[in-house]
């Protein structure tokens, strides 16, 4: 029988540490890479709660504005439904506008398009990159957290969904909207495929806790090399 060790959130610490690593500071890795998903996936991943797959496939139009809010429109994983995502004021906050613009000037369709598929999908890469492979470190591991603790729970890219999760079930209770949460989620609970209260979906989303208010898109380009 196969084992599967079970996925967890982050900690409040570990999130600190993810999103003050060097890809949110001022100064390179020795032999790094950078690529511009490598800045805007994880954020993308913990304020809207999306699959790297779903993240990957992001084009300019999946970027809708609905009752004058922006919505990431996710349709792309087979397993859970459609769903328009609020963006977070975070993200625009940390130049998420500028960076569409960018992706507009270079004629580019899709949002991560240097983000490259691997057997048809995106999350291989983003797996590999996030928590290593083999003797390849990842992300994870240069941020010196683990991918698995002590009670075998594993950490990954996915895990950025749970903490999603958590947050979101709160705050949408709190609205005394379950099918807030459910559509958010892509849960089949919710039983429609729209929902209109569009201020609502965004209420919830912005109570979302911003983590490293400091970090910039523009910051991450002018990142230096030891």
């Amino acid at each position: 029988m196969k084992t599967h060790l079970g996925r967890r959130p982050f900690s409040a610490m570990e999130l600190h540490t993810l999103y003050n690593g060097y890809i949110y500071g001022d100064f390179k890795v020795a032999r790094e890479q950078a690529k511009h998903w490598h800045f805007w996936l994880p954020l993308i991943a913990y304020y809207s709660g999306a699959y790297s797959d779903e993240i990957g496939c992001l084009t300019l139009d999946d970027l809708e504005l609905k009752n004058g809010i922006l919505c990431f429109n996710f349709h792309t994983n087979g397993k859970i439904k459609a769903r328009l995502v609020p963006v977070h004021q975070a993200l625009v906050d940390a130049g998420l506008n500028d960076f569409i613009a960018f992706v507009k000037a270079h004629n580019h369709s899709r949002l991560l398009f240097d983000l490259p598929a691997k057997s048809g999908r995106y999350s291989e890469k983003v797996r590999i990159w996030f928590t290593g492979e083999g003797e390849r470190a990842g992300y994870l591991q240069k941020c010196a957290i683990p991918t698995v603790d002590q009670l075998g729970m594993k950490t990954a890219i996915s895990s950025l969904r749970l903490n999603f999760e958590q947050q979101v079930r709160i705050y949408a209770l709190q609205a005394n909207s379950k099918d807030a949460f459910n559509y958010l989620m892509g849960f089949n609970e919710y039983p429609n495929d729209k929902f209109d209260d569009t201020a609502l979906l965004n209420n919830v989303i912005q109570q979302i806790r911003t983590i490293n208010p400091q970090l910039h898109w523009q910051r991450f380009k002018l990142r230096q090399s030891h």
